[in-house]
C-alpha cells in the first residue's frame, strides 16, 4: 500500500509511522530538507485527480452537508453523484 500526501506531511516521524504500518510513503519533500527521500511524480499526479474529484463531489449539497442519516442512504447519494460526474465528463469527451 502507498500513502500519498503533500508537503505539509513531510516529517520524519510521519514517514516512520507510515512505514511501521507496512505502507510506503510518497510525500513530496520540503525545499529545506537536506536528504530528499524517494518520490514518484506520477503517483503524486494521481493524488491530485482524487482531490479534484472530492472537490467536485462536495458541490452536491446533499453530499456536502450529509442530510441522509443512515450510512446506506448516504453511500447511495455519493454513488449517484459520482455517476452524474462521470457522465458529465464522458459527454464532454465525445
Amino acid at each position: 500500500m502507498i500513502v500519498l500526501a503533500d508537503k505539509a506531511y513531510d516529517a520524519d516521524r510521519i514517514r516512520t509511522l507510515i512505514e511501521e504500518q507496512g505502507a510506503t510513503p510518497n510525500i513530496s519533500a520540503k525545499s529545506n530538507r537536506k536528504l530528499k527521500p524517494c518520490f514518484s511524480k506520477r503517483l503524486y499526479r494521481e493524488r491530485n485527480l482524487i482531490e479534484r474529484f472530492f472537490s467536485k463531489l462536495k458541490h452536491f449539497r446533499r453530499v456536502a452537508t450529509r442530510y441522509d442519516e443512515p450510512a446506506g442512504n448516504f453511500l447511495a447519494m455519493v454513488q449517484l453523484a459520482s455517476i452524474r460526474l462521470w457522465l458529465r465528463a464522458y459527454e464532454s469527451t465525445t
